[in-house]
């Protein structure tokens, strides 16, 4: 169970802050994807107190539910806003005042969310929105609108993001 908390500390060393919010996140995690089971009814409690804590205090809204894979990082995680249907991949790198999230449909329903490859860099300022995939290995510019698909191994900026250099 260490282990599973604390599969993002190799990449978050030095910042307290995100190891001990991280390891919280993972925590509940644990409780939320064994949905209507006693397991989950017994993490509400923990479930409560992290949204208060972590999304109403410190402003960083990611939800127990949400699909992460391990060694997360994030620099300055204020005003972050993941979407609960979003995939983060492995080893992905956050900043602040980013915005991962999904597209109503035309009938006011929610729409899909953003799937994030692996080892994938976003600065600070970014919005991700809609039924779109970031390849592995890409990163994305400060201050970009993603709205469509990212080829792996792509450097992305603007708004909207298109690719301005491949990585080799």
């Amino acid at each position: 169970m260490l282990k599973y908390l604390f599969q993002d500390l190799p990449r978050n060393r030095g910042n307290p802050k995100f190891i001990c919010i991280l390891a919280f996140f993972r925590f509940v995690h644990f409780f939320a994807k064994k949905k209507q089971s006693i397991c989950w009814y017994l993490g509400i409690p923990f479930m409560i107190v992290y949204r208060i804590l972590v999304e109403d205090f410190l402003c960083i809204e990611l939800r127990a539910s949400t699909k992460v894979g391990i060694g997360l990082k994030i620099d300055h995680g204020f005003a972050l806003v993941i979407n609960s249907h979003a995939v983060i991949g492995n080893n992905v790198h956050l900043r602040h005042s980013t915005t991962i999230g999904c597209k109503m449909n035309g009938d006011g329903s929610q729409g899909s969310s953003p799937v994030i490859g692996n080892n994938v860099e976003v600065g600070a300022n970014v919005v991700i929105l809609g039924d779109i995939s970031i390849g592995d290995n890409s990163k994305i510019a400060a201050g970009s609108v993603v709205i469509s698909d990212v080829t792996p191994n792509s450097i992305v900026a603007g708004n909207p993001a298109k690719v301005i250099r491949q990585i080799m």
